[in-house]
């Protein structure tokens, strides 16, 4: 795995995380900001052809 992979990977994994702890605190702002990060992180992973897989689930 190169390292944009890789990277990507783990930000998503981070901003997922991020977006469950939003949740949970019921931070209805941070869930806006978190979500729109992580569509944008799925965008880029596609366009670029990285697999997310169920490492994102």
């Amino acid at each position: 795995m190169d390292a944009f992979t890789a990277g990507i990977l783990q930000r998503i994994e981070n901003t997922q995380s991020d977006l469950h702890r939003a949740r949970e605190a019921g931070d209805l702002f941070t869930m806006d900001v978190e979500q729109a990060e992580l569509d944008d992180l799925h965008r880029l992973a596609a366009e670029y052809g990285v697999e997310v897989g169920a490492r994102s689930a």
